[in-house]
């Protein structure tokens, strides 16, 4: 690519025509979300670009470097993928009523020690270290779409309001797809956040969205910046990027290590399995805890996200510690059981005596002495059952 500046799609047109019935639109929409959530990544990296400054040049070590290839879904199988999520979709997919949550505030934030964490929703977490705050891929919109109106909707909303999050140190991006980046979310937060940290070109798009360019830091795999005594290192991931049909892998993806004096961290982003997490284990490991995806995943794009067993592996491989499984229990992006993510991995974990921290949303994790989290997952569907079984003996019970 020549262009110094990839330049995003207009997210606002789509919403614009009114030509098109909806019902229409929102199966072509589909299909188009689900070739973007299947294709090539690794092969085609070799688009992907590396800044030297703001300007940006081809990256010559891509990740088709490391011998992996993903050939993309053909045509035919994103639009059956895409008809499917939409008219075909299996029971349970979303929970029948309300997760457990512990709604938290600015105050409570700010009196919890340094050394705390919390899972706010689908890949957004937030670390207090060092005195500083640190965000992961924060998404407070209603739906992971580019339109208001359709596209996967979240479960309820986040434990704290986002006018109510403190001042940031760093807020840090693994990718520009919409359940990962929200554009109304990033700009909400500038004004209270030090740096946006950003895989290639991603930095781009948020100058793009109104960012100044003095706040955004991207980097390419395997460098770093330091901020407020952390060293945040962009890492590999086997994924893709893209906000629309034209601008595949036009920016990097990547997860991220977090090193600071008493903790190193590793934030997964989104990831198929492959040999990079060795590679990561080897060269910046071991890590006290990983943030790792588990969830989304499907026989039909094995490619880009992990299933549990594989996520367990992965831990493995990186040399981990405690694993706190992250992208689930937000929005309804594949075909499995809301809760399958959490109950395979907290079976696996379990034979395999591995700790695994499974906090509810807001709930704190202390790093430094974590405690044991309880399977709150378990509590949401035994709940419905229960609830069908009291009216099923109410009603054999009723005089007839």
């Amino acid at each position: 690519m020549t262009d110094s500046h990839p330049v995003p799609p207009d997210e606002n047109r789509a919403a614009a025509g009114g030509c098109i019935p909806r019902r229409r639109t929102a199966l072509l929409l589909s299909a188009a979300l689900g070739a973007l959530a299947l294709g090539s990544g690794w092969k085609a990296c070799q688009r992907l670009l590396q800044p030297t400054g703001w300007e940006l040049r081809p990256l010559p070590a891509t990740p088709a470097a490391t011998g992996e290839d993903i050939d993309p879904p053909g045509l035919l199988q994103s639009l059956t993928i895409g008809r499917d999520m939409l008219f075909d979709k299996p029971a349970g997919t979303r929970p029948d009523g309300p997760l457990p949550m512990q709604a938290l505030t600015g105050d409570d934030l700010a009196a919890a020690p340094d050394g705390s964490l919390w899972r706010l929703g689908h890949s957004t977490v937030l670390i207090k270290l060092d005195g500083h705050f640190w965000l992961t891929d924060p998404v407070w919109a209603e739906r992971a779409s580019p339109l208001p109106w359709i596209g996967p909707r979240r479960f309820q909303p986040p434990p704290i309001a986002l006018d109510a999050l403190p001042p940031l140190a760093a807020v840090i991006l693994s990718h520009d797809h919409y359940d990962h980046l929200d554009r109304d979310t990033v700009r909400a937060l500038a004004a209270r956040t030090g740096v946006f940290v950003t895989p290639t070109g991603v930095g781009d798009l948020l100058v793009d969205w109104g960012i100044p360019r003095d706040q955004v830091r991207q980097l390419g795999w395997w460098q770093h910046t330091r901020l407020h005594g952390l060293t945040l290192t962009a890492t590999p991931a086997r994924h893709f990027s893209g906000r629309g049909l034209f601008d595949r892998n036009r920016r990097l993806w990547a997860s991220w290590v977090i090193q600071g004096p008493r903790q190193t961290i590793y934030f997964s982003g989104d990831s198929g399995y492959g040999p990079h997490f060795a590679q990561i284990g080897e060269r910046l490991g071991p890590f006290d805890l990983t943030l790792m995806e588990n969830g989304a995943y499907d026989r039909r794009w094995p490619a880009v996200h992990m299933h549990p067993e594989e996520t367990l592996q992965a831990h493995r491989d990186l040399r981990g510690r405690r694993l706190l499984p992250v992208h689930n229990a937000t929005f309804d992006l594949a075909f499995h059981r809301w809760d399958e993510p959490l109950e395979r991995l907290s079976q696996l974990a379990a034979a395999a005596g591995q700790p695994l921290l499974t906090p509810r949303f807001g709930e704190r994790v202390d790093l430094h002495r974590p405690q044991p989290t309880k399977a709150w997952w378990r509590e949401v569907v035994a709940a419905p059952a229960t609830a069908a079984a009291t009216v099923s003996a109410t009603t054999a019970d009723a005089p007839r």
